[in-house]
């Protein structure tokens, strides 16, 4: 007998194959939560590290918020050793602020609701590059009270597992015996 041969395995029966995958395939028992960056679904229960992480992030957020803060700090010291003049020394604070408070309030509101698929969302992804500063605190902020986005996606999940359990209690009964509707 040579190696090829010997190597060759039989196939499986037809029969069983059909079996074996019907036996492996998941059962639905309703909708799963969506997992949220840094946290994934410990929200749901609150578990598995949960505190300990919405500490982190607040920490981590503040820490690279105030560094950034630092940075750009320096940045305008840079200007003032440059002697570039008072207006576009000022012109820099009143971007970096405008922007700061843009990406805050864009941050903050995105907590809370989804944008809508025709927003504004790709035309200002620039302007909160730039005010990532706001971006920073409107986390810090939000994980004193929740994981950022854990209300909306609870309010998303709760509604569908009762849409689920909905469609669920009211496929009762047997859909052959049911009287034909009538034409009008």
């Amino acid at each position: 007998m040579s190696d090829d041969q010997r190597d060759q395995t039989p196939a499986e029966p037809a029969d069983q194959a059909p079996a074996q995958a019907q036996a492996q395939a998941p059962v639905p028992t309703g909708p799963e939560p969506e997992p949220i960056p840094f946290f994934g679904t410990t929200w749901v229960n609150h578990d598995g590290g949960y505190a300990l992480r919405r500490v982190g992030l607040a920490i981590g957020s503040l820490v690279t918020a105030i560094a950034a803060a630092v940075l750009l700090r320096l940045s305008y010291e840079g200007l003032e050793i440059g002697n570039v003049g008072p207006f576009l020394s000022i012109s820099v604070v009143i971007l970096f602020a405008i922007a700061s408070s843009i990406a805050f309030v864009k941050t903050w509101a995105s907590f809370s609701s989804r944008p809508a698929p025709s927003s504004d969302e790709a035309a200002l992804k620039g302007l909160k590059v730039i005010g990532f500063i706001g971006s920073l605190i409107a986390y810090f902020l939000r994980c004193l009270g929740e994981a950022p986005g854990e209300k909306l996606r609870r309010a998303e999940y709760e509604r569908a597992k009762a849409d689920f359990a909905r469609r669920r209690s009211t496929r009762t009964g047997n859909p052959a015996a049911r009287r034909p509707k009538r034409k009008k």
